[in-house]
């Protein structure tokens, strides 16, 4: 995810950002994650004592969240010889993947998630890091997953999603994509600013306690670093869907009312540039309009009888039944661009409707919605584009 402020209302303060910087105080040094291990067990084994040494533990149970957020690692009970790396988003952790990992699993893949230097630990530990280090992880698991499978397949989530493109784009041998919620494009035209404003404006809102930072599995505030290597990789990822097409299959999740990404473009992007004729996009919308591709499947966003508006950037990762984020799950996202007295009466317990940031209405309180009303349509719409052969593959 790239944050619990979209990047749209943040660079709104870019007018005043400049204000004060002379003055700011200087960040401490971050120290670099361990990286250029040789096998995923030495990978996982490092982050979790990286994550004992840095993490800012926000539960009453410090080993089970030093968990959420460490790799992971999904094996299945009949194996069809295939893996599958799985690549969180900005401000995110492994945590993306708790409900997906397993169901792939039951698929027969093994399945892995990575971290992503800068996350898992606690938002100033990404001030420094750059997408190249972003980059390194997927090659160095992509590889290792590669020499212990037949088949490597690849998933990213919003800025994984740029990540596992661009390095599919430069490997064949990758087999097939799942993309959700891809931040190929941002819905802000001055998402290019932050990599020079970060270098003078280190956070774009003030980190001064007056809202919340992190929980348990993902961080509610990015630094201005982190948008800036966001779009970088976004960059990235459309000049390659520039260059060429993508004809392995694809799975491309999208929710048409995500409050961060232009999903215009990633709907006409996935007609024009991913060819496969099993690649489908799930699109989680308004179904009222004609769809010229067959590959397009709709689905509407508006469900009342789970309270849900709309969905949202991150809601079509989790099932309705997942610890955390699930319908009664103990994580509920209260800050959703609401007023300050919805916002308390959501944290207090009151009745909620669900909704991408930024929804408002006179009738309901809306918190951010975390869960999937049609997960298991989904994953079903997932095994059948993972079982399609792509060229060249047997």
């Amino acid at each position: 995810m790239l944050t619990a402020i979209p990047i749209v209302l943040s660079l709104m303060l870019l007018s005043g950002a400049l204000q004060g910087c002379a003055n700011a105080a200087p960040e401490p040094p971050v120290p670099a994650m361990p990286l250029g291990q040789q096998s995923f067990q030495a990978y996982r084994a490092d982050m979790i004592r990286w994550l004992q040494q840095r993490r800012d533990i926000q539960s009453a149970d410090r080993q089970q969240e030093i968990l959420w957020n460490a790799p992971a690692e999904w094996r299945p009970q009949q194996s069809n010889g295939k893996g599958i790396l799985l690549v969180h988003g900005l401000g995110d952790s492994p945590w993306s993947y708790h409900d997906i990992g397993a169901s792939l699993a039951q698929q027969g893949f093994l399945v892995r998630s990575v971290l992503l230097p800068g996350h898992g630990t606690r938002p100033q530990d990404m001030l420094t890091t750059r997408l190249a280090e972003w980059q390194q992880v997927v090659r160095e698991q992509a590889g290792i997953l590669a020499d212990e499978t037949d088949q490597l397949y690849l998933g990213g989530f919003s800025t994984g999603a740029n990540l596992v493109l661009s390095y599919a784009m430069q490997h064949d041998s990758v087999s097939g994509l799942l993309l959700f919620s891809p931040a190929f494009e941002s819905d802000s035209g001055f998402d290019w600013l932050t990599p020079y404003l970060s270098k003078i404006r280190p956070w774009l809102l003030p980190n001064d306690g007056s809202r919340p930072l992190q929980n348990a599995v993902r961080y509610l505030t990015v630094p201005t670093n982190g948008f800036g290597q966001f779009y970088l990789s976004s960059a990235d990822a459309r000049d390659y869907l520039a260059e060429q097409v993508f004809s392995r299959p694809v799975l491309m999740v999208v929710s048409e009312h995500d409050s961060v990404l232009d999903t215009g473009y990633l709907r006409d992007t996935f007609s024009a540039r991913f060819t496969h004729p099993h690649s489908r996009l799930i699109w989680y919308g308004d179904t009222s309009w004609p769809v010229s591709d067959a590959r397009i499947l709709q689905r509407s966003d508006y469900l009342p009888e789970y309270r849900i508006s709309q969905f949202s950037h991150m809601g079509i990762l989790f099932r309705p039944d997942n610890p955390l984020y699930g319908r009664d799950g103990s994580l509920r996202i209260c800050w959703n661009g609401q007023s300050e007295t919805r916002t308390q009466a959501c944290q207090q317990g009151a009745e909620v409707w669900y909704s991408a940031w930024g929804l408002q209405d006179d009738e309901h309180i809306h918190a951010r919605l975390t869960f999937n009303p049609y997960y298991d349509w989904q994953m079903n719409v997932i095994a059948e584009v993972l079982s399609a052969a792509a060229p060249g593959v047997q």
